[in-house]
């Protein structure tokens, strides 16, 4: 492997890797930037919309920078589908996380350890255990990348808690120079992003979150069944790969079965499917196999499928920043690609039911605590689960929300979850000191010991119960160990009872009330006024009747809102649709097709993309071209499967495009192509030429 590494890179550098490991003749708006901050040592923020190219902005650096650098990443899936299309390129990455056995990730740490990795994607859980940042820190981390940072934020919205120990991670690893990552950011998102990693005087890189091929569209619907018409009536008319949000996992098997009497191949992908067989639906969609995939919001974050041509939530998402991530997954090649909400007010409902399981009005939570004190043992034992206790409350409470209230309480300190504890035992006497005189003497002697050794540490309160550590008896009882026998048969001749002390939910002091615990009722409604403030934002998008577009772009603050005109020809209003069911969907919300023309047409737009070096995305297959543009799709289908990798690592669609347009001769000619680097270059560009060639000789024949 060629050592890449520089000691004091430049942009010139990274230009040069960029067109010979990724195939790139030029950066996108904003890497450039972001790339010469780290370069200069800055710790740097960036807000790219999704398709935009964020994850060049730390691979290209890795490249370049002496050390290795290191990706936290919050979804395997996200890990494996960067991992895949790095080493297909022939770079050096791999990834450390749960689908691993001990054996591999420390082979992967030793790879990284001798210099034979530059990027190695660890999950955020990984540092919760062992000694994973100390064995980072020697080997010398250069740059640390936390990708999809807004789970870093409490006000995101995938606030993730393992994110949070990102700032002490850094200083772990050493204190490396930091770039955060997200499409999805507020301004008071990317604040508190910079403040949780502490990210100091950061470079902020915001290029906009406007994404001018994505087309809106929001069909009214009044209940579940005109959702399922409404899908199909979409997928109909607005063709190529799509995505299905669905709400629940009860739901997107439910939509998925819809989909398939209706005759539209599809999978459904959720969280409860098994890692194999969550694998294997993810590759039917990812190479093509299938049309649609019908998944909750577990699909999805980092898939980089650049052809996706419609994105439809089958269900309204709580909050415009996880409607717009999942919109972004559409289109990510640049072409025109469909965004359809179904929307019915209903929705909300389920959206507020969740909110106030994970937020509880504080109301609840004494009425919890209340319950609690009234039912646990002298101990503070709790034993009644959320049901029974949602059913012991006034009014109708949910054991969801009584879940949320037993965690408010759990993080206040009132409430505590104990393993079993193998010398902690609460006891209790029974027997009268005439019975113990009596009866245990002689070769019972040891036992009425055991008694007096109780009495003196509990006194009276044994009469009634108390908890002891049989390790801080006398050393002649042997401790826990030695003490449990003589205990159990204390028990079993009815002189005491005793059951082991800890293990199950115990309350932290039974008789405190809960306004001396430390709990932060005030940060708790906050969240609480947030989350309905962002569910509030979503449903006025549902019924928005101005552009939809500059809604978006004012919700994430990007100033283009302002300059963006109210006829943006990208949404259902300015274009002047009223999605209806059954009725047509009018020509121009469809993703727009590509003219064919003669060839002298070709001719002309082949001489104008030379002179112009026109993006690939633009280029228009013809007629004539379509022939080979899908023999070279077929190609690329059999050599993803024969290498177990999606389509797209193999080559992009807009490659493929652009290699049926041009339909180079030559190794040099298809370098010059977009997309096609020196690693893809050896590994697949003869049998690319060849099919480019055999195509060539049955259209003169």
């Amino acid at each position: 492997m060629e050592t890449l590494a520089v000691t004091t890179p430049t942009l010139a550098d990274a230009r040069r890797v960029l067109r010979r490991s990724f195939g790139y003749e030029s950066f996108r708006l904003g890497q450039e930037r972001a790339i010469e901050a780290v370069f200069a040592g800055r710790d740097t923020l960036v807000i790219m919309p999704t398709g935009g190219g964020k994850s060049l902005c730390y691979q290209v650096p890795a490249l370049l920078l002496p050390g290795l650098t290191v990706v936290v990443s919050p979804l395997i899936s996200l890990m494996k589908d960067q991992v895949d299309a790095l080493t297909a390129r022939g770079l050096p990455a791999a990834f450390v996380n749960s689908t691993l056995t001990s054996s591999q990730a420390n082979e992967r740490f030793q790879r990284a350890a001798r210099g034979d990795l530059k990027l190695l994607y660890v999950a955020p859980e990984r540092f919760d255990f062992g000694n994973t940042a100390d064995r980072l820190r020697e080997m010398g981390v250069s740059l640390l990348a936390v990708d999809e940072a807004h789970c870093i934020s409490e006000w995101g919205h995938d606030f993730r808690p393992s994110y949070l120990r990102m700032r002490s991670v850094r200083e772990r690893l050493g204190d490396p120079v930091t770039i955060a990552l997200t499409a999805t950011a507020t301004p008071e998102v990317r604040d508190d992003i910079a403040l949780q990693l502490h990210l100091r005087d950061p470079e902020r890189i915001v290029t906009g979150f406007d994404r001018r091929n994505l087309h809106y569209h929001v069909l009214a619907v009044k209940n579940d069944a005109e959702k399922d018409a409404g899908l199909v009536q979409v997928l109909d008319r607005n063709p190529g790969q799509a995505i299905v949000y669905a709400a629940t996992r009860k739901s997107v098997e439910r939509v998925q079965a819809t989909l398939q009497r209706a005759k539209v191949a599809s999978v459904a992908y959720h969280a409860g499917l098994d890692d194999a067989h969550r694998h294997e639906v993810q590759d039917a969609f990812m190479n093509e196999d299938v049309r649609a995939i019908v998944a909750t919001n577990a699909f999805g974050m980092g898939i980089d499928k650049p052809n996706v041509r419609l994105v439809v939530h089958h269900a309204m998402p709580g909050s415009l920043e996880a409607y717009y991530q999942e919109a972004g997954r559409a289109g990510r090649d640049g072409n025109p690609s469909e965004v359809f909400l179904l929307h019915s007010f209903p929705d909300r409902f389920t959206h507020e039911f969740f909110i106030k399981g994970s937020y509880p009005e504080r109301t609840l939570v004494e009425q919890v605590y209340g319950r609690l004190q009234r039912d646990a043992d002298r101990a503070g034992l709790v034993t009644a689960g959320p049901q029974d206790i949602a059913l012991a409350l006034p009014g109708k409470v949910s054991a969801r929300e009584v879940e949320s209230a037993l965690r408010v309480l759990s993080q206040g300190e009132a409430l505590r979850s104990e393993n079993e504890s193998m010398s902690r035992v609460s006891v209790r006497l029974l027997a009268t000191p005439e019975r113990i005189k009596r009866e245990l003497s002689g070769d019972y002697n040891q036992g009425r010991e055991l008694l007096r050794a109780l009495w003196r540490v509990a006194g009276k309160q044994l009469e009634t119960g108390a908890v002891i550590d049989l390790d801080g008896l006398p050393p002649g009882f042997g401790g826990g160990m030695g003490a449990m026998p003589l205990l159990e048969d204390l028990q079993s001749r009815q002189f005491v009872e005793f059951e082991r002390a800890g293990g199950g939910t115990r309350l932290t002091d039974p008789r405190r009330p809960l306004a001396r615990f430390p709990i932060d009722w005030t940060q708790l409604d906050r969240r609480r006024r947030a989350e309905m403030s962002k569910l509030d934002a979503m449903q006025r998008y549902a019924y928005h009747t101005g552009c939809r577009r500059q809604f978006v772009l004012r919700y994430f603050g990007d100033a283009a809102a302002g300059k963006t005109a109210m006829n943006c020809g990208g949404c259902d209003n300015c274009l002047g649709i009223k999605h209806e069911l059954n009725e047509p969907v009018a020509a121009s919300t469809r993703a727009r097709k590509p003219s064919g023309g003669t060839r002298a047409d070709r001719t002309e737009r082949l001489q104008k993309a030379a002179a112009q070096r026109e993006d690939p995305a633009e280029l228009a297959v013809g007629p004539e071209d379509a022939g080979l543009f899908a023999g070279l799709r077929a190609l690329r289908s059999e050599i993803a499967r024969a290498e177990q990798v999606p389509a797209y690592v193999v080559f992009p669609d807009r490659t493929l495009a652009e290699l049926a347009v041009r339909r180079p001769r030559t190794l040099a000619a298809m370098s010059a192509i977009r997309g096609v680097g020196p690693a893809k270059l050896e590994k697949y560009g003869e049998r690319f030429l060849d099919a480019i060639r055999n195509a060539a000789s049955v259209d003169a024949a």
